[in-house]
């Protein structure tokens, strides 16, 4: 133990006098979880609405105002016919468009159904879905407001009119765990563990091929400590840099993006400190089949994006196909996340999410112990 205890005192020197290398453990991840958390919210709003009123009465007017003075549209112009309005869309000047017929305010009080068609532009699916499903909500409420009013509206978008029956099933919707329905929740949960692995894998690999490169590991083995001593040694330092990352990156969660902590923090810390060992495994690993920090960082380019991709950290497993989601079962952070989401917004305990805990105990047993086997098989 006192031999561990000065390679482990040596390495922290090391990295006190590398001030770069220190600040880069810390601050970059930090920075980085606050970007994907803003920049990756699939949220659209004020989208750029035209119109067409062909009726030009208050019905349709206030129809208009009510979608533009919501947070999801906003006015981009009144057009005069249909080619005007679809050729501003293609252009880009629009995002999408809205037709009133001539005959909505007289069908209105007459009961009569009224068909308002909306255009959009699907170019981008993900945005022409989200802009429908904002309509229809905003479409609702006019509904709603005109009910109040005593008309009996039946305003219902062109492409999806109801059947015409004298039932009529309605769907009361509760969002559990999440009822503000804040995407940055989801986004800043999976990309915690996507730089818990990356970050560790890196600068791991980079540290470990540099030590090499300056000569130094052969100095060490002139020492009476032992080829596991030495690995420790270096994994100690960077662990204890990357935890401190970890907890400053939790409470900036909590701070930024108002996650809810309803469950075990310990358990949560705990994982994460898993995760950067199975990231420094695998960067001490790949570093004993690289000779340079420059092929060791390519070639963590190349085992990086799949683990990310393959994560569910930015798009959900059940998105993927199904023969390629049983693959993301091998992945740490799968299971980093799954951990991360159900204890901090559903509060779930070690009770429910010890298989995911006991598989961050696999991939880091067994990443460690290639690493060290590597490592020592490279110095014989």
């Amino acid at each position: 133990m006192s031999r561990l205890r000065a390679l482990v005192r040596k390495e922290f020197n090391q990295i006190r006098r590398d001030k770069r290398m220190a600040i880069s453990l810390i601050i970059p991840p930090t920075l980085q979880l606050l970007l994907f958390g803003f920049a990756l919210d699939s949220t659209v709003s004020h989208l750029r609405l035209g119109v067409i009123d062909w009726s030009n009465t208050p019905e349709s007017r206030e129809l208009v105002s009510t979608l533009t003075e919501s947070k999801s549209f906003r006015l981009g112009g009144y057009y005069g016919a249909v080619n005007d309005l679809q050729e501003a869309i293609s252009r880009g000047r629009l995002d999408a468009g809205i037709v009133v017929p001539y005959e909505f305010a007289r069908d209105l009080h007459r009961g009569t159904p009224v068909d308002v068609q909306l255009l959009l532009n699907a170019a981008n699916a993900n945005t022409a879905t989200i802009a429908q499903g904002y309509a229809e909500g905003v479409i609702l409420s006019y509904n709603q407001t005109l009910s109040t009013e005593g008309i009996r509206p039946r305003v219902i978008p062109i492409n999806s009119a109801p059947p015409d029956h004298r039932g009529l099933v309605q769907t009361v919707t509760a969002f559990l765990y999440n009822p503000g329905l804040v995407n940055a929740w989801f986004i800043v949960t999976g990309t915690f563990g996507v730089l818990l692995i990356l970050n560790a894998s890196m600068l791991s690999a980079t540290a470990m091929v540099k030590e090499r490169e300056r000569g130094t590991v052969e100095q060490l083995l002139m020492t009476p400590a032992s080829t596991t001593d030495i690995v420790i040694a270096k994994i100690t330092p960077l662990f204890v840099l990357l935890m401190v990352m970890a907890t400053m990156a939790i409470f900036m969660m909590r701070l930024f993006f108002a996650v809810p902590f309803r469950g075990s923090l310990l358990l949560v810390a705990s994982s994460a400190g898993l995760c950067i060992l199975s990231g420094i495994g695998l960067g001490t690993f790949i570093a004993t089949f690289t000779k340079s920090a420059q092929q060791a960082m390519m070639t963590a380019f190349f085992v990086n994006p799949p683990l990310s991709t393959l994560s569910g950290a930015l798009t959900p497993v059940e998105a993927m196909p199904s023969w390629l989601q049983p693959i993301t079962w091998l992945n740490p952070i799968r299971h980093f996340g799954i951990i991360a989401r159900a204890a901090l917004m559903k509060g779930s305990g070690i009770r429910v999410l010890w298989p995911n805990f006991l598989a961050l105990i696999a991939f880091t047993l067994v990443l460690l112990s290639l690493s060290i086997w590597r490592f020592r098989k490279q110095l014989g």
